[in-house]
């Protein structure tokens, strides 16, 4: 458990590899259904609301529950926590009267176990809300929504912009270990043989490099990160976009995760996020880790639970 700390670094560290973020039905949704022992349980006794928000305002400290993936969340190489989502959460809580803050680092598949076991009070990672995690999670509206890009050889010699053209082409596409862009590019008619998984961006683009791939699928936020390394000047990224499948746009978005019951907290914490979105704090605070407009999102929260 790291030490409690004051700022948050705008540096965003080094990547230690990705996460698996919107097709995670399986690992950290199965461990939230194990860990709540079935759904929508509250594991909290809350009544009435909840008491965390209370609670934390007594305390004067907010444990944040992380997963190490920049530019959401990680530690940097000076100890400091950093992130779009720390950032935020830091801001918000400290206008409800709780000043201080305490990472607490764990795997991104324990981070719903460690919320549902009090290990932490809020899930502090850009994580993806999808039904199958709202039946564990209280969620906040979204404070950014999600592109997907292609990580493809300089100058994009095959036109790439989209997962219909790398079905169009027949080219061979790569991407990561349950990443949602397996099933995106299925669902535009690429054929599975044609789709390679690697275990993180940066084997993606040695891939790409060596000829094995002709592009890799990622959410755009971590290919503009796996690019900032520099490691690899013969790749370049596409423009973000997002996905269709069946004529459908696929909107994906992340928030802030609490336990069942505690709305109180939950909807405290919305109303000052709704307030940084009108005012455009949210982007200001966002865009040192690589944010712009076209991530900033009007989803809510019971959207996305439905979808």
């Amino acid at each position: 458990m790291a030490p409690p700390q004051g700022n948050i670094s705008a540096s965003n560290g080094t990547r230690r590899g990705p996460r698996r973020r919107s097709l995670l039905a399986g690992a950290a949704a199965a461990g939230a259904m194990g860990a709540a022992g079935c759904s929508r349980v509250d594991v909290t006794g809350a009544k009435g609301g909840g008491h965390l928000l209370g609670d934390l305002r007594s305390r004067g400290t907010v444990r944040m529950g992380i997963a190490s993936e920049p530019p959401y969340a990680s530690i940097n190489d000076q100890g400091e926590l950093t992130g779009e989502a720390p950032a935020v959460a830091r801001t918000i809580f400290q206008r409800l009267g709780v000043r201080n803050f305490e990472p607490v680092p764990v795997e991104f598949g324990a981070l719903v176990p460690g919320l549902l076991s009090f290990q932490f009070d809020v899930i502090v990672a850009g994580m993806f809300i999808n039904k199958a995690r709202c039946q564990a999670v209280l969620f906040s509206d979204p404070d950014y929504e999600s592109k997907d890009s292609f990580l493809v050889p300089k100058g994009n010699p095959q036109r790439i912009r989209s997962y219909k053209d790398v079905a169009d082409k027949n080219l061979r596409m790569g991407t990561g270990v349950g990443y949602a862009e397996y099933d995106y590019a299925v669902g535009n008619g690429v054929k599975e043989s044609r789709i390679q998984t690697y275990g993180d961006q940066i084997a993606g683009m040695e891939a790409l490099e060596a000829g094995r791939i002709d592009c890799f699928a990622g959410t755009a936020l971590t290919m503009i990160e796996a690019l900032k390394t520099g490691a690899h000047p013969k790749v370049g990224m596409t423009d973000p976009f997002t996905p269709v499948v069946d004529g459908k746009p696929q909107r994906d978005g992340g928030g802030y995760g609490f336990r069942l019951g505690e709305t109180k907290v939950r909807d405290a914490f919305n109303h000052e996020l709704q307030k940084m979105k009108k005012s455009g704090e949210l982007l200001r605070i966002a865009r040192p880790f690589g944010f712009t407009e076209e991530f900033m999102t009007d989803l809510t929260a019971e959207e996305l639970c439905d979808k």
